[in-house]
């Protein structure tokens, strides 16, 4: 693979923004260097995603997904990182298909997994538009990958070109979703799975940045702030300021937690600077900055800001790439993105 230029960061301590930052150092190290692949060189997805696939079908596609999508924002801007949440759980069952937006019994949807997910009212809302425009020609995947961009967007976070032309899966199963992360995984896992869907332990540190924004429920950290490993005792991995805040803040396993402690609401690279002062949300966030494959990425993106963006551009691009369908035989487009069409 050809490789951009190697950056060379110079890593500093980070000056203190709120109380979720005061008093942490970090290991000392004062050097990282991390190759940026440029985005170009994932611009090749084949001959069937192109950027002109709805220009003669359906123009003025773009313009109607960041229409709704801002609508629904501008209600409640939460949405953003539920939409990017979405796209992450379809992307890594069985390709970017829309199969996680197929509601009816035994559906990945209806998983457990997918008990906290949001945003399938955003998706049916654009759907709807796109139909009485261009009535059997715009996919749910496609609508699905590109709110995820605009969503993105929206947050503050870096624009990319999304190619079109998916088509719908037919088959969504509730038990594949064991495969989405649960924010309990070690990192081996992790890179596997990514590597499993064509992405790198790059894409790994960088899609996980997406935890800039969102929230998670209480009940996904209870055993790291209570009873870690069986012993009764919190995980010794987290900070204490921090354990006690968010022993404070999870009163309830039903409870919501930022992600990202110092900036929730803002998308940036806080995230990757927290890690080092052990304030990792989930365990799989703090296993990120302690592992020696990744540690690396993260102390090089907690000082290039700029590096982040870029990069997740570039990852998020691959992401919605991912296996998807694309030959006339394969799928369907479906006119309503709940369910299948009929025969």
């Amino acid at each position: 693979m050809k490789w951009g230029v190697l950056l060379v960061l110079i890593l500093a301590s980070a000056t203190a923004v709120s109380w979720a930052e005061k008093d942490f150092e970090d290991d000392g190290e004062e050097y990282s260097s991390l190759e940026i692949p440029q985005l170009k060189e994932f611009s090749a997805f084949g001959d069937f995603l192109s950027y002109g696939f709805y220009q003669k079908s359906c123009p003025g596609v773009d313009g109607i997904i960041h229409r709704k999508v801002k609508q629904w924002f501008d209600k409640d801007n939460t949405i953003a990182a539920s939409l990017l949440r979405l796209h992450f759980h379809d992307c890594v069952v069985r390709g970017c298909d829309a199969s996680i937006l197929l509601d009816y019994e035994g559906s990945e949807r209806r998983a457990p997994a997918s008990k906290t997910l949001r945003g399938f009212e955003v998706i049916d809302d654009i759907k709807a538009e796109l139909e009485k425009k261009c009535p059997k020609t715009v996919s749910c995947a496609d609508i699905l990958t590109a709110a995820a961009r605009e969503a993105t967007v929206l947050i503050g976070g870096p624009y990319w070109m999304v190619p079109y032309g998916r088509r719908d899966g037919v088959d969504s199963i509730a038990k594949e979703t064991e495969l989405v992360p649960m924010g309990i995984e070690d990192i081996t896992s992790l890179i596997e799975l990514y590597q499993s869907l064509g992405l790198n332990v790059l894409d790994l540190v960088v899609l996980s940045g997406a935890h800039t924004i969102g929230r998670a429920t209480c009940g996904v950290i209870q055993e790291r702030l209570y009873n870690y490993s069986a012993t009764g005792k919190p995980d010794p991995s987290l900070n204490p300021k921090y354990l006690n805040f968010l022993r404070r803040k999870c009163r309830w396993a039903t409870d919501y937690v930022d992600l990202d402690a110092t900036t929730p609401n803002k998308f940036d690279n806080a995230y990757y600077s927290n890690l080092p002062k052990k304030m990792g949300l989930l365990s799989s966030d703090s296993a990120l900055y302690t592992d020696s494959r990744t540690s690396p990425i993260v102390k090089a993106l907690a000082y290039q800001p700029s590096i982040f963006r870029h990069q997740f551009a570039v990852s998020m691009a691959k992401l919605g790439n991912v296996q998807v369908l694309t030959d006339l035989f394969e799928g369907e487009i479906r006119t309503k993105c709940s369910c299948r069409n009929s025969p």
